[in-house]
């Protein structure tokens, strides 16, 4: 069975929105002062949970299409190489040789699931 191209691309949306979440926890939390109110009343946090809302709501829709779980659950692990772009642009993470080994590793890795 082939995996439609709107499953794939569903699927690479939701892990930019994974990483997003990531983000806005890790920011969300940096803010919080530690009190449940102050978990509560926290845009960055609540901006994490809808990220991560938005990513189930593409699964699904996803997994409705059509394709193989083991075609499009590779594409979410490029959450990895969305987090560490975030990374390096809101705080200034380097992104090292190595960790550039890494990603391309993790994108030889899905092209051969996805055969």
């Amino acid at each position: 069975m082939q995996t439609p191209f709107i499953s794939i691309a569903f699927f690479l949306i939701a892990s930019v929105l994974g990483a997003l979440g990531q983000f806005l926890y890790k920011s969300g939390a940096e803010k919080a002062g530690g009190s449940l109110s102050s978990y509560l009343a926290n845009p960055r946090l609540l901006g994490g949970v809808c990220c991560y809302i938005a990513v189930m709501v593409l699964f699904i829709a996803a997994f409705k299409k059509g394709g193989s779980l083991t075609v499009l659950y590779p594409i979410y692990a490029t959450t990895f190489i969305w987090g560490a772009l975030i990374a390096f642009l809101a705080f200034g993470t380097p992104i090292k040789p190595v960790n550039i080994a890494g990603m391309l590793v993790l994108i030889f890795g899905m092209y051969l699931m996805g055969k």
